[in-house]
């Protein structure tokens, strides 16, 4: 491999959002490189009072005094112009959430490059890591790619893989890939200073669209199999956190477990203190971790001992 100091330090911005994208900005901060500029999703409000919030990527380059822009998008030849100023060799893009037009993929010297958290072509979109999860992927990983108009179609730099455990969440796995992407990040960088960069194109007839995550996808449909309903709740966690019915109720399901077992598709079998057993369209679950309205989530066991009289057996969940 060439040897990675055999070209000047790259001038770099740095565009994302979410925490996943943090691992990858303090990555080049501590590389050889140079981060002149980062751009950030403009602050939301959150919270009970609804206060407006900086993003953790906003946060953390305000701690290294990197000046931060944060535009409602790049479409105007003003924001266009404030970037080219920067004079960047490269843009490096991280779960930023706006798109990128033409004008601004076409300013960085080599280009942008993206960490996606997922083999492409297997996962494009909003939500990769969960949708690996919920279709039973055995592997996923993050994969490095030249940025082009396309949603995740770019020409691939590199991938970094890492099998999907029958434990793991959403949660889990997202950090898991969050600790993985920075150094491939880094090697593709310098790849492409030195001239090494091998890129490969993406076919695009096994690409499937992940989409973005919200409270209605994260619904459980008693009537599919079991190990779909386990696979989903464990891809939820911890957001957007699987959820059902109970007596009319909200119930949010935090882990649960294949079980033998049948009923209609919902209905509550058996209730003690190793979990709540549900039948599904194909076998049953078992409850064990759950999370009434106004409360926190619980081991099944705990909530039973209290609680005992709200899960009794007969009664259809989702209902």
């Amino acid at each position: 491999m060439t040897n990675q100091y055999s070209t000047a330090p790259a001038r770099i911005v740095f565009a994302g959002t979410p925490e996943f994208a943090t691992a990858h900005l303090q990555a080049l901060l501590d590389s050889r490189h140079q981060v002149v500029a980062v751009y950030t999703q403009p602050d939301r409000p959150a919270g009970r009072g609804q206060k407006l919030v900086a993003s953790p990527v906003k946060q953390l380059a305000q701690q290294h005094d990197i000046p931060v822009l944060q535009p409602a998008n790049l479409r105007h030849e003003e924001a266009q112009q404030e970037l080219a100023a920067f004079n960047p060799d490269l843009m490096v893009v991280v779960a930023y959430g706006l798109i990128l037009p033409q004008v601004i993929l076409d300013t960085p010297r080599l280009g942008c490059i993206n960490s996606h958290a997922s083999l492409l072509p297997r996962w494009r979109g909003a939500a990769p890591i969960q949708r690996a999860i919920e279709a039973g992927d055995a592997e996923t990983g993050v994969t490095v790619m030249q940025m082009e108009a396309g949603l995740d179609t770019g020409p691939m730099l590199l991938k970094t893989i890492t099998p999907i455990a029958a434990s793991d969440t959403g949660g889990s796995l997202h950090d898991r890939l969050a600790e993985l992407g920075p150094p491939a990040v880094l090697e593709s960088i310098e790849q492409l200073l030195s001239g090494t960069a091998q890129p490969q194109i993406q076919d695009d007839s096994l690409a499937n669209y992940a989409h973005k995550l919200s409270r209605d996808c994260a619904l459980i449909d008693w009537s599919r199999p079991a190990i779909e309903i386990e696979r989903a709740i464990r891809a939820f966690n911890p957001w957007p956190v699987s959820h059902s019915l109970l007596q009319g109720q909200p119930l949010k399901v935090h882990g649960a477990q294949l079980a033998q077992g049948s009923g209609q598709p919902g209905e509550i079998l058996q209730a003690d203190r190793n979990g709540l057993l549900v039948a599904c369209g194909e076998g049953a679950l078992l409850l064990t971790r759950l999370q009434l309205p106004n409360a926190r989530a619980m081991e099944f066991a705990d909530l039973f001992n209290g609680r005992a009289e709200l899960f009794a057996s007969g009664q259809v969940l989702g209902q």
